[in-house]
This record gives structure tokens, sequence and C-alpha cells, in this order.
């Protein structure tokens, strides 16, 4: 049983159960070769008990997405709440880098597995949203009216966060030296000091 499976099966969240499970086995073998049965065979219940919380795999990965974006959402409700300054700017950046950390799984299993997720009905919705998110994250890092520079800055800043949670977790020795890394960077494209 690896590691993602025991920590499935330690929490008491059922949904959250489902969903680290069928992470794994996205990874393991793809989207298109894992069955809502394997999910439920690894996870050792029924597929009935599987169906209450998911119909499909579908809306397994629609949820995985869906809570990610309510991270974000609240980040940024938050960061609404705070005066536009260089120290509140780096902590929206520290924030945000832990927000991408804790779902770099779901972004590299929607990476790797592109032709089938791309192809389900919410895809393009999805993509508007996300694009909702980065503009709000922007705000947030730039003041009011910011030109163009100043906006793709914090653009690049968010970028540089995201980019390096996913490809680079797995290359650094030092998770923590690479998050002081990936913060000194987006910090100096945007400004954001301790």
């Amino acid at each position: 049983m690896s590691e993602a499976t025991k920590e499935a099966h330690a929490r008491p969240d059922t949904r959250a159960r489902i969903q680290a499970v069928a992470l794994e086995l996205f990874a393991e073998q793809g989207y298109d070769k894992t069955s809502l049965r394997e999910i439920a065979e690894r996870l050792d219940v029924t597929k009935a008990a599987l169906y209450y919380h998911f119909k499909s795999k579908e809306d397994i990965v629609a949820s995985l997405v869906e809570d990610y974006f309510g991270q974000i959402d609240e980040l940024v409700a938050w960061g609404r709440t705070l005066p536009k300054t260089p120290e509140s700017r780096a902590e929206v950046l520290r924030r945000y880098f832990d927000i991408v950390a804790g779902g770099s799984g779901v972004f590299r299993m929607l990476q790797h597995n592109q032709a089938s997720v791309n192809s389900m009905a919410a895809a393009k919705h999805r993509s508007e949203l996300f694009r909702e998110r980065m503009d709000a994250l922007v705000s947030l890092l730039t003041e009011p009216d910011a030109p163009l520079a100043s906006q793709l800055r914090a653009a690049v800043a968010l970028a540089s966060v995201s980019f390096g949670c996913m490809f680079y977790a797995d290359r650094a020795e030092d998770p923590a030296h690479l998050r002081a890394t990936v913060l000194d960077i987006a910090f100096g494209l945007t400004g954001a000091q301790d």
C-alpha cells in the first residue's frame, strides 16, 4: 500500500480519501485507464459508497479543481482586506506558494492527462475561472490602475511560483530552499518585502 493510500485511509473524510486515491491512480496509470471500480477497490469500499460522493471520474477531477479554486478565492478575499504594502504582497505570495505546493499533484495529473481532461465539458469553463482568479491575484500584487508593466511583473511572479512548485519540487533537495528561492524571485518581480 502506498503512502498516499495509507494517508487516505487514515483520514475520516471520505470525500478527501476518494480524491487522494483517485489522484494516486490517475498518476500511476492515467485518467483513461483508471475506473471507478478500481478507485473503490483501492479504498476498500463499495462502488455504491463511491457513487454517493462522485458519479464519475470527471466529477472527481472537477472536485479537485474546485477545491483548489476555493483556496485561491479565500486568499483573494483575505488579501482584499490588507493594505497595499510590500509586506502584504509578500504574505500573499507566501500563501499562494503554499496553495500551489499543496495542489501540485493535481496539476501534474492534469498536465499528464491533458487530452482526457481537456475534452471534459468543464475544461473551457475551468480556464476562464483560472484566469479570473489570476487577475484577482494580480490586483492584490499591484496598485489600482497599475501600468501594464506592473501587471505583467505580478503575473510573471505568480507564474514563477506555479512553475517552481510544479516543475522543481522533485528536483530540489530541500523544499525549504526551493520555497525561499521561488519567493525571492517573486518578491523581486513585485517589490514585496518581509
